[in-house]
């Protein structure tokens, strides 16, 4: 490669690399010390172990939004090589306060930007989890990585969705010399260095701290092959999709959704201006390859839209509307919608104290609770208009609903069951959903998961495990295969294999997870596969699901409905057990059966609906109606 590198002193001390030569010209990266631009009076120029870096000084308010005031901008003039697009990196530090140290602003496009107009900016958030370590190895520099706290680190802000959806920067051939701008947002976070490389090459962190051209082609020490874990299955292992999660996703799995892309707030931050960039994405994988590709989510309590939180009820019920129409419109062959994420533990409601709360004006709660009826007669009217709305909108999708807590608890899965018996009643819901982080399996023993999958699994609908993560690091909060795998053995068996479970969405897994920080990826960023996604890649792929007989699928029930609470059941010669319980998941009756062609049954039942499940001796599970007069 023949390379003349130009230097240019800017007004504000610019360095920049000139052009590379190699065939097709490329356009050399451009690096920009984050100390050399023109500092607001909030920001700190600091030296510390030989590195020159910018730090804000603290402050107890942030801008939910944008920077605020001038004094917390800093701008730069740039000077590139060339014209063409360009990635903007960032070398950054975040410092003991985790998440509340890891976010700040870059402007959205070049020029002079207002600091107080949220338009004018791209929010960059949670990067205490994310980014690739200086001296990391020979890995590309995307929109993920799983360094942590404490180290100088790289990111790709061009790839990385930190809150609001990412940029790259176009520069034209008669206006190489830009202006640019970043902005505070938390204090405690460190910026040592932005780099602009060339669109489509990748960068690992050596070249970019050495001011180094990157490759047209991914440095990779490990390819997957495929196929999905769980194709030719009956039931589906999905993944969530994001930039961070797209690499090699259809190699592991077979269903999509989209991790933030499809939330309210990520598509319509600003009144109709509608962003579906990854979501289109997300649903074209999910198309090309086959793969049924579930909606998350429309209604929720989080990540909605800021400017809906003031309107009218009447105004906010008419821009859910439109919310609907436009997912239906751009997305018609959608498989599976959550139509309402997480009911019992965060309502679209300011001032909400639930296990998210409090929801706070401006913190993305919607606010559009009683616009929908709240609480009304039933304690849940905001939900079943959600779905009565999904059904005319959505008629030929699978609706789900989704929430946290309710396969550790049995409380919560009573509670839950009751909301989800209020839309069975009414033929509004076709599916429960029942997320599966790791801070609801860890320490829980796998008989009562199952206990509350029994109970949930009353209504007489699938169940699908919607957002499993399983974390992988020891007491001292180092990575530990062994730890993570141990814990993939004890509990991914039990979701998969139980009968009612029709699928499970595994909730990410490269670097970049919501969970990096405790170790919740299954893969590195080189690719390489950890041990549990060794092992589980052949669990799944070996182990042969429960199916059930002709025999089992005999089972008859009558008198139904009953006048007394007696009633018999036949073709009961391989169940084992009878478990009946009421509307609120609550067991008013159990008892062992052995395997009998008949079996009379003399309850005491008060009048009302309930469901009789019969457990059969290969596990499988039989759900049944009984209605008492």
């Amino acid at each position: 490669m023949k390379q003349r590198s130009t230097l240019f002193l800017g007004l504000l001390g610019l360095l920049t690399l000139g052009a590379a030569q190699s065939g097709q010209a490329q356009n050399a990266p451009v690096p920009q010390q984050a100390e050399s631009g023109t500092l607001g009076a909030d920001w700190l120029s600091q030296t510390a172990s030989g590195v020159q870096y910018v730090t804000v000084t603290p402050t107890a308010t942030i801008n939910g939004q944008n920077p605020g005031t001038a004094a917390r901008v800093i701008t730069y003039s740039v000077t590139f090589p060339g014209a063409g697009a360009y990635d903007l990196y960032a070398r950054v530090r975040v410092n003991a306060g985790g998440a509340n140290d890891d976010s700040f602003y870059y402007a959205n496009g070049f020029g002079q930007k207002l600091p107080a107009d949220d338009t004018n900016w791209i929010t960059v958030n949670n990067l205490n989890a994310v980014g690739y370590a200086s001296g990391s190895g020979n890995v590309a520099v995307e929109g993920a990585g799983g360094a942590g706290t404490g180290v100088w680190k790289w990111i790709n802000l061009s790839k990385f969705n930190g809150g609001e959806p990412p940029i790259s920067f176009t520069v034209a051939a008669g206006g190489l010399t830009q202006t640019f701008q970043i902005g505070a947002r938390e204090d405690g976070l460190d910026i040592d260095k932005l780099v602009f490389g060339q669109t489509g090459l990748y960068f690992t962190p050596d070249q970019l701290d050495n001011n180094q051209q990157g490759t047209s082609a991914p440095p990779v020490t490990f390819t997957p092959t495929g196929p999905p874990m769980a194709q030719g299955k009956s039931k589906y292992l999905g993944g969530v999709y994001s930039t961070p999660q797209k690499p090699f996703f259809n190699k592991y799995f077979n269903q999509v959704t989209p991790e933030n892309a499809g939330k309210w707030g990520s598509v319509e931050a600003t009144r109709n201006q509608m962003n579906w960039a990854e979501l289109d994405s997300a649903y074209a994988l999910a198309r090309r390859n086959g793969f049924p590709f579930k909606m998350h989510t429309l209604i929720w309590g989080q990540q909605q839209p800021i400017w809906i939180e003031t309107l009218p009820p009447a105004e906010q019920l008419t821009e859910i509307r439109e919310w609907f129409q436009a997912v239906a419109q751009r997305y018609p062959n959608i498989d599976q919608i959550e139509v309402v994420n997480e009911a019992t533990n965060d309502l679209p409601l300011n001032g909400s104290t639930g296990n998210n709360g409090p929801n706070t004006p401006g913190s993305g709660a919607g606010n559009y609770y009683d616009a929908l009826g709240g609480a009304g007669t039933t304690g849940w009217d905001w939900v079943i208009t959600s779905y009565q709305m999904a059904r005319q909108y959505f008629p030929n999708a699978q609706l789900l609903i989704n929430d946290y807590g309710v396969m550790s608890y049995t409380t919560n899965a009573q509670r839950y069951l009751g909301i989800v018996n209020l839309l069975v009643q009414r033929n509004l819901v076709d599916g429960v959903g029942i997320q599966g982080h790791a801070f609801e399996t860890k320490n829980i023993p796998t008989s009562t998961l199952i206990a509350n999958l029994n109970t949930l699994a009353s209504a007489g609908k699938p169940l699908y495990i919607t957002e499993l993560d399983i974390d992988g690091v020891n007491s001292a909060n180092q990575l530990d295969d062994a730890i993570q795998l141990a814990e993939y053995q004890r509990v991914f068996p039990a979701l998969w294999e139980y009968p009612a479970v029709k699928g499970m969405t595994i909730w990410g897994y490269r670097p970049g997870h919501w969970r990096s920080a405790q170790g919740a990826y299954l893969a590195n960023a080189d690719n390489t596969e950890r041990s549990a996604l060794v092992w589980l890649k052949n669990y799944v792929r070996t182990t042969v699901l429960k199916t059930r007989s002709g025999q089992e699928t005999t089972v008859r029930l009558f008198p139904n409905p009953t006048t007394d609470g007696r009633f018999s059941l036949t073709g009961t010669q391989t169940i084992s057990h009878l478990r009946i319980v009421d509307m609120q998941g609550r067991t008013v009756h159990q008892q062992a059966l052995h395997q009998q062609a008949s079996v009379e049954l003399q309850p005491k039942l008060a009048a009302g609906l309930y469901a009789v499940q019969l457990t059969a001796t290969d596990g499988s599970l039989i759900t049944s109606k009984l209605l008492v007069e």
